[in-house]
């Protein structure tokens, strides 16, 4: 009987024990997943900061500062004539209103028994735009002459930017156009009952003021002006866009032709927005002759701009419903053009109306291309609310938004910051407006 001598015996690995280069794998996979959170904690951080940022800078633009006074339309100083006729009403300037508010406001002072050691020129108080509101007030019911009315005047911008935290006792000594004194007159106004901080309609209401008013600037003219291109936009991009779509997607035939207009288009989403302003300024202004700083314009530049986004989600919304559709319905005897319009753009519907609401929301918030064909401009009166309303002068959000930032007031920051959280809420809406069309009519394959 022969021994044989056993060699050293291998113990087998279990399947359960990971091996080295298993452990290696699973530390890259958990070291991925650890980069992808970690990208997303930055992105949220960075994305509540600039929401921190913009709303605690521009909520305060919502809050407005008033004081109440009885003010004596004096019919000596208002209708000399005694005749009450518009005419001669409109001859008398805002500097005549001035003197009736600045004796109502020291009156409110002597009645109240105010006493501030160093008080001058407690008018300061009220805002520069009070005299126009008067005026306009007497112009428009001639029958209150000889009266005296209750008036809601605006503060200044100082004694506003006081109770908002962004004027002080301190700040106050060294500016020119306030004074501790006055702000004092404020505080005792406040204690009083005639000085109030509430919400301010007027700001989303209320047509742009000039430098020196900014209590008084408001975004009216502005959101007409954005709503007036968005009609123009809606009108124009979605017919052409959704064609387009159709055509290259259902009916042109696959050759070079085609294949260039597929590259232009994807090459014109890409190209600068500045650039469809320099066209539309070559070829609406310019050539056309339509008027600058006119919403109608201003659709048409971002009509060039916004086609592009509206026609790749299409055809991607398009190419997404299934063959077998257009088979059944050919199948039928359905014609190419009854599969299209009764079966496969129904379907389609949901991705084109996305495509569309979002590429609106784009063209909403440019800029660049408006500064181009004039609607920087300083716009008080409002677009007529009819179709020719297209062709009067008008901004634009953002645009309204450009000129605040380049106003040395700092209550122009603050305003800025307010059309920036309107400018968002419409945003918001406007896309939350596309995922609820998806989800109300997508259908799953």
């Amino acid at each position: 009987m022969t021994d044989l001598s056993a060699g050293p015996v291998t113990p087998k690995r279990s399947l359960m024990t990971a091996d080295a280069r298993t452990q290696k794998r699973n530390a890259a996979e958990k070291r991925f997943r650890a980069y992808g959170a970690t990208a997303i904690a930055i992105a949220m951080t960075a994305l509540v900061f600039l929401l921190v940022s913009i709303i605690s800078n521009g909520a305060g633009a919502f809050q407005q500062t008033y004081i109440t006074l009885d003010v004596e339309l004096a019919a000596n100083k208002l209708d000399k004539n005694g005749n009450r006729d518009p005419a001669d009403l409109a001859k008398v300037s805002t500097f005549g209103y001035a003197p009736l508010i600045k004796a109502a406001l020291e009156a409110k002072i002597e009645e109240a028994g105010i006493e501030i050691e160093g008080l001058s020129k407690p008018d300061t108080l009220i805002s520069k735009e009070a005299p126009a509101q008067l005026r306009n007030l007497v112009l428009a019911n001639p029958q209150l002459i000889g009266t005296t009315q209750q008036m809601e005047f605006l503060a200044s911008g100082r004694v506003d930017g006081y109770y908002k935290g962004r004027v002080s006792m301190e700040s106050a000594a060294r500016d020119k156009n306030i004074s501790p004194e006055q702000l004092q007159l404020a505080d005792a106004f406040k204690e009083l009952g005639i000085l109030e901080s509430r919400f301010n309609w007027a700001f989303i209401t209320a047509p742009d003021a000039s430098e020196n008013r900014p209590e008084a600037s408001g975004l009216g003219v502005a959101i007409l002006g954005s709503f007036y291109m968005m009609i123009v936009v809606l009108v124009l991009a979605l017919p052409i866009g959704v064609a387009a779509s159709i055509y290259l997607e259902e009916f042109a035939p696959k050759n070079r032709f085609t294949d260039l207009i597929e590259v232009n288009i994807s090459n014109l989403a890409a190209v600068p927005s500045i650039v469809f302003g320099i066209l539309g300024l070559a070829i609406f202004i310019n050539f056309a002759g339509l008027p600058q700083s006119a919403p109608i314009v201003g659709g048409l530049v971002l009509t060039l701009m916004t086609l592009p986004r509206i026609i790749i989600p299409s055809r991607a919304a398009l190419a997404a419903v299934p063959p077998s559709i257009r088979e059944a319905a050919l199948g039928v005897g359905a014609s190419k053009t009854q599969t299209v319009t009764h079966h496969v753009l129904p379907l389609a519907a949901p991705g084109i109306l996305t495509g569309l609401i979002i590429g609106l929301g784009q063209a909403l918030g440019e800029t660049a291309p408006l500064l181009l064909i004039g609607m920087v401009a300083f716009v008080r009166e409002y677009p007529d609310l009819s179709a020719s309303g297209l062709f009067d002068p008008a901004t634009a959000l953002p645009v309204q938004i450009f000129n605040f930032t380049q106003r040395s007031d700092p209550a122009f920051v603050e305003r800025a910051s307010g059309a920036i959280i309107v400018l968002l809420v419409f945003l918001l809406i406007m896309n939350s407006l596309a995922i609820y069309l998806r989800r109300r009519f997508e259908r799953r394959w």
